[in-house]
């Protein structure tokens, strides 16, 4: 009986249909329903669509991209590389690299990889390189406090003629932070 009745009343199949499916599975009715009532769009409408009901989200996840997509090609086309401690390590044991302090003079004071010449970025950027011009064969590693800031003072090293100048991954910090030997004073 229950079938002629379906059967005399063909839109009322899909609800029996979907009725059977809902109390068979517990936690799906919402999203059966969802499917029945909505028609589907081509890809590109439901984008627009989403783009419309969302621009700020949409904004905000572009600028983000953007933002990511820079970092990582300034990075990769970079001529100053940023290198680990170990290699770090290695040039300075391996290679007789030359240190390069950006730090305040209180700061360097307190404690500085050993043989490291202690220079403001203001000087760099000034061109007062000092004893730092008889280097410019031998590999530069320059340091900050955190290898936040090295880059720019890193990139003027290049345009003045230092042909191997690297940054210190985290710094003086990060050096420290794995309890490699800091020399003090000076």
């Amino acid at each position: 009986m229950v079938f002629f009745f379906v059967a005399a009343r063909r839109k009322w199949i899909s609800l029996l249909s979907l009725a059977v499916f809902a109390t068979t599975h517990r936690y799906t009715p919402v999203l059966v329903f969802y499917s029945l009532s909505r028609e589907s769009l081509p890809p590109m409408q439901e984008i627009m669509q989403f783009v419309s009901r969302h621009p700020i989200l949409c904004i905000a996840w572009i600028g983000l991209l953007a933002a990511v997509l820079f970092t990582t090609f300034k990075g990769l086309t970079s001529k100053v590389k940023v290198i680990t401690r170990g290699e770090a390590t290695r040039l300075i044991n391996k290679e007789d690299a030359v240190v390069v302090d950006l730090r305040q003079r209180d700061d360097f004071r307190k404690g500085h990889i050993a043989s490291a010449i202690n220079l403001l970025p203001a000087d760099i950027k000034a061109n007062n390189l000092g004893e730092l011009e008889k280097h410019k064969d031998k590999p530069i590693i320059v340091v900050d406090g955190t290898g936040m800031q090295a880059n720019e003072p890193a990139n003027t090293l290049v345009k003045a003629g230092f042909a191997n100048v690297t940054v210190l991954k985290d710094g003086i910090s990060g050096w420290s932070g794995e309890n490699l030997p800091l020399v003090r004073g000076k």
